[in-house]
């Protein structure tokens, strides 16, 4: 997990000490941020002039704020950036990055920056010689995706599929020519045809590193390649497609209620 900088064309980390004490994030516009007027957008700290180590070592080493202000300030191309960018029309994911870093009090929770986690998923662990053992894990999914798998009873839940999965049952086959077979009533391994697999893995090959970061944790979320496709593609919100994800558990929750803190 890096602290993230945003440059011209993009965030990136440094690869050796430098003289900066400010992590850059973007624009140099000023946003508001949730009760604070003025609260802005990066994460950036005072320290000594010259670093002894990176930011991101000393944040997951202490597990402590050493941050004062997050900024968003655009910063011009230099050399010294060496790892992949993100384009500068990332500014909302730059946002969000730096809200998540302003968020932190005195203990740093990592699983509370999320958006930091996918960025720098995006930018260290999906370079061009990885790419292909990611897609090819993610491509096992399809065999066995959730929405392929549907039942005839009891009637709560085949309406429940019916109503979450027809339609993006009905979408992959208008938006890509993709027609998935699906199985009814049987739990018995379902291998679609290696027709589909060439047509859904030229979806997935042409996404950036970012979409396949994104891509790559909705589906190992929600255990469905065509789910996790339609969120990324704008097809479902997040809501929609956690509860396309669920309907066996909503199914349940319908019939017998939902017992809190389960």
């Amino acid at each position: 997990m890096q602290t993230p900088r945003l440059i011209q064309q993009g965030f990136s980390r440094t690869q050796r000490p430098h003289r900066s004490s400010t992590t850059y994030l973007g624009t140099s516009v000023v946003f508001p941020c949730g009760s604070r007027s003025q609260s802005t957008v990066t994460a950036a700290a005072k320290e000594p002039e010259i670093q002894q180590a990176p930011q991101t070592t000393r944040a997951e080493t202490s597990l402590r704020r050493f941050w004062k202000t997050v900024d968003i300030h655009k910063q011009e191309d230099d050399a010294r950036w060496q790892a992949p960018r993100v384009t500068e029309s990332k500014l909302v994911l730059a946002t969000l990055i730096a809200r998540e870093w302003d968020e932190q009090r005195k203990i740093l929770k990592q699983h509370s920056l999320p958006m930091t986690s996918l960025a720098s998923r995006a930018i260290d662990g999906l370079n061009e010689t990885e790419r292909e053992t990611v897609i090819d894990d993610l491509m096992r999914y399809l065999d066995t995706d959730t929405i392929c798998f549907q039942e005839s009873k009891p009637r709560v839940l085949a309406e429940m599929q019916k109503t979450h999965w027809a339609p993006l049952l009905a979408w992959l086959q208008e938006a890509y020519q993709i027609d998935l077979k699906v199985h009814e009533d049987s739990i018995l391994y379902c291998k679609q045809s290696p027709e589909t697999h060439s047509k859904m893995r030229a979806l997935v090959v042409r996404f950036d590193a970012l979409k396949l970061a994104a891509f790559e944790r909705a589906v190992h979320a929600t255990k469905s390649f065509v789910i996790a496709l339609a969120l990324v593609e704008g097809r479902l919100t997040v809501e929609q497609a956690s509860d396309a994800s669920r309907v066996e558990v909503l199914s349940q929750i319908s019939r017998w209620g939902e017992v809190e803190d389960s």
